[in-house]
């Protein structure tokens, strides 16, 4: 178990990333952080994901002033070699899950874990191969009205709705697909307190 008397801050607005903190027993608070994700051309994967996390970081410490442990952390999927992040809306969502029918991708997630009071910063990522069977078109467009594919890398939720039912396989990190590798993550918790 992790035991600190500082505060823990998750510099994130996603109610996944909160659940799979709360997993950890951890008592924290949350809050955003405003960010222009951008992805940047012929950027590798993991350098995006940490330089993300990293920014976010940044971030987060301009807004909350005190002393504590800070958490933040940013997903891609990457498909051939092209970074996917969120859709901009639902035709560039339809677009996305098209192309990841019946295929294999890559999810990555970068995190940045800091503990101010002894100035140590860990950023790490974590990789995990997700395959999609083959999707019909009247599934797409019926996933992406419920609205459920707007808020996340990839248009799709591996978690507790009908996303679930597009992954044929997984190899890795299953709480990587969600947005937090939660084992990377703890071990990174207990090397900055």
């Amino acid at each position: 178990m992790i035991k600190t008397d500082l505060p823990i801050y998750l510099a994130s607005k996603s109610p996944r990333r909160k659940h799979l903190l709360e997993l950890l027993n951890l008592k924290f608070k949350t809050f955003n952080v405003d960010l222009n994700e951008e992805i940047l051309d012929g950027e590798h994967p993991v350098k995006t994901v940490k330089r993300l996390s990293e920014q976010k970081l940044l971030e987060a410490r301009k807004r909350i002033s005190s002393e504590g442990i800070f958490i933040t952390a940013d997903t891609i999927v990457v498909l051939e070699d092209r970074i996917i992040g969120k859709p901009r809306d639902e035709a560039d969502a339809e677009k996305i899950l098209k192309s990841l029918s019946g295929k294999t991708h890559a999810v990555y997630t970068g995190f940045a874990v800091s503990n101010t009071v002894k100035n140590l910063t860990l950023i790490e990522y974590e990789k995990t191969l997700v395959t999609f069977r083959h999707l019909e078109n009247e599934e797409i467009l019926d996933y992406i009205k419920s609205g459920s594919p707007m808020d996340k890398a990839g248009a799709y939720g591996i978690q507790d709705d009908f996303g679930a039912v597009f992954v044929r396989r997984i190899d890795g990190c299953y709480y990587n697909v969600v947005g937090l590798p939660l084992t990377k993550l703890y071990d990174a918790l207990k090397k900055v307190i």
